[in-house]
């Protein structure tokens, strides 16, 4: 199903341009189009529409190790909550982080690299409210994050 996630502002990296009143479309576990809402929607009016307060952008890079937690799943669900959608091959030292990891499409990743919100783009984003805490991820297409 495709799902537009629109946001005050969008962030497509680092470095770009800010838009605001932006919008994601995704379809499956890529991004279909990135850009203002109201364009996002004119290209994809069939879609649902989720909205949310806040800043949109890249879904983050976990660069630690993974938070205390009882069990591996639990562990990976932490870094989500964080606005993470990919950790550190050295910090998933367990085959049982690993396999959480895999399971939630968590990647592991051998070093850093520039997160970019693309078309084609595997759809890995969160969004950030102005206390800089994570609203909502998304990993590869699923929405696997929602704060009530």
């Amino acid at each position: 199903m495709l799902t537009i996630h629109a946001a005050d502002e969008v962030r497509t990296g680092r470095d770009a341009e800010p838009i605001e009143g932006g919008a994601v479309a995704v379809e499956g576990n890529s991004i279909a189009a990135v850009g203002p809402l109201a364009q996002v929607r004119e290209r994809f009016p069939q879609a649902r529409v989720r909205s949310w307060p806040g800043v949109l952008e890249p879904g983050r890079l976990h660069e630690g190790p993974l938070p205390d937690a009882p069990s591996p799943r639990e562990r990976v669900h932490a870094v989500l909550k964080s606005g993470a959608v990919a950790i550190l091959a050295q910090y998933a030292d367990s085959p049982g982080l690993r396999a959480a990891a895999d399971r939630n499409d968590v990647l592991v990743l051998s070093g850093a690299r520039p997160p970019a919100l693309a078309e084609s783009g595997r759809a890995d984003l969160a969004v950030f409210d102005d206390t800089g805490a994570c609203v909502a991820t998304v990993c590869a297409g699923r929405l696997v994050h929602r704060r009530r």
